[in-house]
C-alpha cells in the first residue's frame, strides 16, 4: 500500500491519503485545548492526521522520529505546532525544546504559547487532560518542573549549542537528554542544515564542523530513543542533493504558497512600479493605503493598513524616516494633486474617484494623512538591539489599539514576522544583484518579504463570505478588492521588474502573467431586456443557528444507546525479567448488568456532573432547548434517567454497586455522552425555506481574475477541443456571452445544447445561469456551503397555473466526486426538503438538486434522472 521502497516518506503519505486510508479525525483533547477562535483548515487537518498515522500506524517509523512540515509562509505553521505538542503530550511527553535562528521569532512565540493576553495565543484559556488541569511553563532546564505540565525551554540554535557545549549552572546539558525524552521543535528549520550542505569533502574545517549548531542537535536527538524532532519551514533546499537525501524519509506534509495562493488564502499580488522619485513613490504608498482604510470604514470593516518603507542600509532607513516626517508635516493640497496627475488610470486613480465619489476632497485627504502618518504612528527597526516597546508594536500591528501606520526597515522584518495588516510594500533603493540571468541574494530576499505581507488578512461584509478567504477574483472591479491587494511599489526597471516577477512565481507567490486572466463575463443585452430577467426569481436558503428545535430528548443527539462501564477487578500479573515466566492471579469470570443512570442517587449523579464543563445549565440548554431544570435532566427518563448502561465486573462487585463504583460509572458515561452530543449537533444548519430573489438583483456583468488551468479560463467559443466549442453569445438560452469553465463544466453546456430543442419544445422562458459567485446554498444538516455551478430556470407552457423550475447542477471532475459526495447527497435532498416563501403562490415553484454530471463517469446516471424530472 505505502509504495516501493524509493518513494520519499512524502510520496507514500501521499498514496495513503489519496487513496483514502488516512483518517482525519483530529483527537478531541487537540481540538478542545486549542484556541476556539483558530478555525482549523482542510489543509492543516490533512498535516494533523498525518502526524498523528506516522506515529501511531505507519509501518516503517523511524527512531528517533525525525520529520519537517515543509510549509508555506503564513499557512499557520504555529497553530500546527500547538497541536502537535497537544498530541505529543499525550502519547507522554513532557518535555519540549523549541528553538530557531531569531530572538525576534522566540518572543513572538513566546507570547503564541505563554500569554493568554496575548490576540495569538494559541491554546484555550484552561488546557484539560482527562479533567486535570495543565500549564504550559518556560523553563531553563527540565529538572523539578511539574511532571504533569508542559515544559518549554526556548532558545536560539545558537543559544543551545553554546550552552550545550559551555555547560552553565542551571542550563541545559548533553546529560538533561539521556535520560528523558524531549520533543524538540524547530521553526525556520533550514537555518540548522550547514552541516548537511558543506561539500562532502573536508578540510581543516573538519573540527569545525563537528561542532556545528546541526551536529548540535543531531547528538542530543539522538541522545533517547524516544526523542521526536520536529521542524517547519516554507524554505528547505530541496534543490540541494544533500539536503533532498537528508529529507527524502522526513517531509511529512508539503503545503506551497502555490497551494496556499490557489486555495485563496493569500492577497493578491501587484507590482506597481513608476519613475517616480523615491519620496513620492512613499507618497503615492501613504494615499492608497488611505483608499484602504476609507474603503474599509464605508463598509464598516475595522482595518487599519500599513506601509513597510524598506532601505537597503541603516544610515538610509535613518534619513529616510527623517525626511517622511518632513513631508507629512509640510503636505499640501498641491502635493495631492501633483500625485493625481501622474494617475489617469490604474489603482491610483480608482482611489482618488473614490475619494471624490464618497465626499473626501484634497483638503480633507491632506488633513487625515498628516493626523493618520505622523511621526507618533510610525517605527523604525533596523537591529535586534531595538526596544523591546518597538518589538511589541511591531507584534501587535492588527491590534485595534495599536496606531502604527508606517514601519521603516531594512532586512529585519524578512523572516519571522507575523502581520496580516500589510498591504503596501516601497522599495526605496534602485540597486539590482542578480548575476548570469538569476535573482540574487537581495531579489529572493525582497520576494520572500513579499510571500509575509500577502497573507491574507481576513474580513467580511455578510454572513455568507468565508472571512479568512479572497472573495472578489470573480469580481476584481468590486472597490472591495482593493483590501485583498498587496502592492509592491517599485522603480520602473524593466530588468529589475522581470527579475523579481520571476521568484515571485518561482515561489509560487504570483502566477505566470501567460497564466493569470482578467476576464469580462457580461450579460446579454437580449437577457437584460427578457421577461424572464425583469421578472424571474432565484430561490435560496440561508445558514442559521442550530436551534435544536427539533430535539426532544436526550437520546434524539446520541448515536448509541447502550453505555458500558467496566469495574475494576484489581486482577494482578507478574512476569520475571530473566526467566520470563508468567505469575498469575485467577482470574474471576466477569458478569454483566444493565442498570440505568436514573438507578444511581441523584446527589452521586450531581457530583459527577459537575466534574464535565460541558454540563453546565446554560451550556445544557442549547442542546436541549426544552429542558427546564437542572433536576430534569438528572431524573428524568427523556434525559439522563432513561440511559442505559451495560456495568461488567466482579459478581461480588455488581451485587452492590458502591457509591465510588456509582460515580465512576456516572463519570465515564457523561463524559462519552458529552462527546458524542458536541459531535453529533452542528454550529449550524440550512434552513429548508428559500427565499426569493429577483434574479437581476443577483446576477451582474463583472470581470473576474482567472488563473488558466487546462480548460479553465478558456472561452468555449476559443476552445482547441472540438467537442467542447460552443459560440454562447449565438444561444439564446445561455445567459452570459461566454463560458469559461472547466472541460466538465463545457461538456454540460454542451449537454443542454443538445436537449435545447425538447426543453423550448416543452417549456418556455428556458436559462441556464453559470454561477460564477453570485449565490450560494446551504446543506439543511450543518449549514455547509455550496455554490452550484449551474442553475437552469424554466417554466411550463399554457395552463392557468404554470410550474416554474429552478433545477441545481453541479458538473465534477472524476478525481473529486468521492471527496465532494456530501455536496451530491444535498443536492438530492433538496426537490424533498424545500419550502417556499409563504407571500408566494404556494405550488408554483419547484426546486429541484440534480446528481453530479460527469461526462465519463456519471453522464448516463445524470441524463436518466434529468429526463425522469424535466419530460416525465
Amino acid at each position: 500500500m505505502l509504495g516501493t521502497s524509493t518513494q520519499t516518506l512524502l510520496d507514500k503519505l501521499n498514496t495513503v491519503s489519496e487513496m483514502g486510508f488516512l483518517k482525519r479525525d483530529i483527537p478531541d483533547f487537540v481540538l478542545d485545548n486549542l484556541n476556539h477562535k483558530f478555525a482549523i483548515r482542510e489543509y492543516q487537518t490533512e498535516a494533523m492526521a498525518r502526524m498523528k498515522f506516522y506515529y501511531e500506524d505507519y509501518p516503517d517509523r523511524n527512531l528517533p522520529i525525525h520529520l519537517l512540515f515543509h510549509m508555506a509562509t503564513g499557512s499557520g505553521k504555529t497553530l500546527l505546532m500547538a497541536s502537535n505538542i497537544l498530541y505529543l503530550y499525550e502519547k507522554g511527553y513532557r518535555n519540549f525544546v523549541f528553538f530557531v535562528n531569531s530572538t525576534n521569532i522566540i518572543k513572538k512565540t513566546k507570547a503564541n504559547f505563554l500569554d493568554k493576553t496575548s490576540p495569538k495565543y494559541l491554546f484555550a484559556n484552561t488546557i484539560k487532560f482527562n479533567d486535570r488541569e495543565i500549564y504550559i511553563r518556560e523553563v531553563e532546564n527540565f529538572e523539578g518542573n511539574g511532571d504533569n505540565d508542559i515544559k518549554i525551554l526556548f532558545t536560539t540554535i545558537q543559544g543551545l549549542h553554546q550552552n550545550i557545549n559551555t555547560p552553565k549552572e542551571n542550563c541545559i546539558t548533553y546529560d538533561s537528554f539521556e535520560n528523558d525524552k524531549v520533543v524538540f521543535l524547530s521553526d525556520e528549520a533550514h537555518h540548522i542544515n550547514t552541516l548537511t550542505k558543506r561539500k562532502k569533502t573536508l578540510s581543516k574545517e573538519e573540527a569545525e564542523e563537528v561542532t556545528s549548531w546541526e551536529n548540535t542537535v543531531s547528538k542530543i536527538l539522538n541522545s533517547h530513543k524516544q526523542n521526536v524532532m520536529i521542524e517547519y519551514t516554507a524554505t528547505v533546499e530541496l534543490e540541494n542533493e544533500d539536503i533532498r537525501e537528508k529529507y527524502k524519509d522526513k517531509i511529512i506534509f508539503q503545503y506551497s504558497l502555490r497551494e496556499f495562493r490557489r486555495d485563496l488564502f493569500s492577497k493578491d499580488v501587484q507590482i506597481l512600479q513608476s519613475d517616480l522619485s523615491i519620496m513620492d513613490r512613499a507618497l503615492q504608498a501613504v494615499i492608497l493605503s488611505q483608499y484602504r482604510r476609507k474603503v474599509a470604514e464605508k463598509h464598516r470593516i475595522a482595518l487599519k493598513p500599513v506601509v513597510l518603507l524598506k532601505s537597503s542600509k541603516i544610515a538610509e532607513s535613518q534619513a529616510f524616516e527623517q525626511a517622511f516626517y518632513t513631508l507629512i508635516k509640510s503636505l499640501s493640497v498641491q502635493d495631492v494633486a501633483k500625485v493625481k496627475s501622474h494617475n489617469k488610470d490604474g489603482v491610483l486613480h480608482d482611489a482618488f474617484s473614490f475619494f471624490s465619489d464618497n465626499g473626501v476632497t484634497n483638503a480633507n485627504l491632506v488633513k487625515e494623512l498628516k493626523e493618520d502618518f505622523s511621526s507618533e504612528k510610525c517605527v523604525i527597526v533596523n537591529s535586534t538591539d531595538d526596544s523591546e516597546e518597538k518589538q511589541v508594536l511591531l507584534n501587535t500591528l492588527e491590534d485595534a489599539s495599536n496606531e502604527i501606520r508606517v514601519v521603516f526597515t531594512t532586512n529585519m522584518l524578512n523572516e519571522g514576522w507575523d502581520v496580516l495588516n500589510l498591504f503596501d510594500i516601497v522599495r526605496l533603493y534602485e540597486t539590482r544583484d542578480a548575476k548570469n540571468g538569476k535573482a540574487g541574494k537581495t531579489t529572493i530576499s525582497e520576494a520572500q518579504l513579499i510571500g509575509r505581507g500577502a497573507r491574507y488578512c481576513p474580513f467580511q461584509v455578510n454572513d455568507e463570505q468565508d472571512k479568512f478567504k479572497r472573495k472578489y477574483d470573480d469580481d476584481v472591479e468590486n472597490e472591495l478588492r482593493i483590501l485583498e491587494e498587496l502592492h509592491y511599489h517599485s522603480l520602473n526597471d524593466s530588468r529589475y521588474i522581470s527579475e523579481i516577477t520571476g521568484e515571485l512565481i518561482k515561489q509560487g507567490i504570483k502566477p505566470p502573467d501567460d497564466k493569470m486572466k482578467r476576464l469580462p463575463l457580461k450579460v446579454k443585452q437580449e437577457v437584460e431586456s427578457s421577461r424572464f430577467w425583469k421578472e424571474g426569481l432565484i430561490f435560496l436558503n440561508e445558514k442559521v443557528k442550530n436551534e435544536n428545535k427539533n430535539v426532544k430528548e436526550l437520546k434524539d443527539l446520541l448515536t448509541t444507546k447502550l453505555f458500558k462501564h467496566g469495574i475494576r477487578t484489581g486482577y494482578v500479573k507478574e512476569t520475571g525479567v530473566f526467566d520470563n515466566k508468567e505469575k498469575n492471579q485467577e482470574m474471576e469470570v466477569l458478569k454483566v448488568i444493565k442498570i440505568n443512570l436514573g438507578d444511581i442517587e441523584s446527589h452521586i449523579l450531581r457530583k459527577a456532573l459537575d466534574r464535565v464543563d460541558f454540563y453546565k445549565f446554560d451550556n445544557l440548554q442549547t442542546y436541549l432547548p426544552n429542558l427546564k431544570s437542572s433536576k430534569d435532566f438528572i431524573v428524568k427518563n427523556e434525559y439522563l434517567a432513561g440511559i442505559e448502561v451495560e456495568v461488567s465486573g466482579k459478581e461480588s462487585d455488581l451485587k452492590n454497586l458502591s457509591n465510588r463504583t456509582k460515580y465512576d460509572i456516572g463519570v465515564s458515561v457523561l463524559k462519552e455522552i458529552a462527546g458524542m452530543v458536541q459531535a453529533n449537533t452542528p454550529e449550524f444548519v440550512g434552513s429548508k425555506q428559500f427565499t426569493a430573489y429577483k434574479i437581476s438583483n443577483r446576477v451582474e456583468s463583472k470581470v473576474m481574475e482567472m488563473v488558466i488551468d487546462g480548460e479553465k479560463g478558456v472561452a468555449m467559443s476559443e476552445t482547441r477541443n472540438p467537442a467542447l466549442y460552443l459560440d454562447t453569445k449565438e444561444e439564446e438560452w445561455y445567459v452570459h456571452e461566454e463560458n469559461y469553465g472547466t472541460s466538465e463544466e463545457k461538456y454540460f453546456v454542451r449537454f443542454i445544447k443538445n436537449l435545447i430543442d425538447e426543453l423550448q419544445h416543452k417549456y418556455k422562458d428556458v436559462y441556464l445561469l453559470r454561477n460564477e459567485g453570485y449565490c450560494k446554498i446551504y446543506r439543511f444538516s450543518d449549514g455547509s456551503a455550496i455554490e452550484p455551478d449551474f442553475l437552469l430556470f424554466m417554466k411550463e407552457k399554457g395552463g392557468k397555473k404554470t410550474l416554474s423550475y429552478q433545477l441545481f447542477v453541479e458538473p465534477k471532475g472524476k478525481h473529486l466526486i468521492e471527496k465532494d459526495q456530501w455536496k451530491e447527497d444535498f443536492l438530492k435532498e433538496i426537490e424533498g426538503e424545500f419550502r417556499i416563501d409563504t407571500l408566494l403562490e404556494d405550488g408554483k415553484y419547484k426546486l429541484i438538486g440534480l446528481p453530479f454530471y460527469n461526462e465519463e463517469v456519471k453522464k448516463g446516471e445524470f441524463e436518466e434522472v434529468f429526463r425522469e424530472k424535466v419530460f416525465s
